[in-house]
């Protein structure tokens, strides 16, 4: 895996992760990258300095793309990512067991966040369980 930092024509800057610098390369000639925030095509890597990540006390790894929100988008996912991180539980991979749980009565109900793929998200919204795709990824614990 390689990190990049991808910067766009309107000048907006994150990171992405990528399998190897080959398959940077094949998604850009492809035509296949565009901005996360707001989906220009014109993408072009950025200049950058290696970095070394260390884990917080809690085992967390920091949040690379909006460490330093310059936008007004950046600056409302920011605090999103915090409003949600300080009022909600973080469940992981268990948040369709949870989330069903809680809408069936067997559990107390509370706000929470993780991770569900596709059809779990879509069984959810068929058995009437609200629920909300949320614009960032849940930080990734070391363990």
């Amino acid at each position: 895996m390689i990190q990049y930092t991808l910067k766009c024509d309107q000048g907006h800057r994150t990171d992405s992760w990528f399998q190897s610098a080959k398959a940077y390369d094949a998604l850009e000639r492809g035509g296949h990258l565009s901005c996360a925030l707001c989906g220009s095509g014109k993408i072009s890597k950025a200049l950058m300095a290696p970095r070394v990540n260390a884990a917080a006390k809690d085992g967390s790894l920091p949040e690379p793309v909006l460490q330093n929100p310059s936008s007004e988008v950046e600056k409302a996912l920011s605090e999103l990512r915090q409003k949600v991180e300080s009022t909600s539980d973080y469940v992981g991979d268990r948040f369709a067991a949870e989330a069903r749980a809680m809408h069936a009565g067997e559990k107390p109900e509370r706000s929470i966040y993780g991770e569900a793929r596709l059809d779990q998200a879509k069984a959810l919204i068929e058995e009437g369980v609200p629920l909300m795709p949320l614009p960032f990824r849940p930080k990734q614990k070391l363990t």
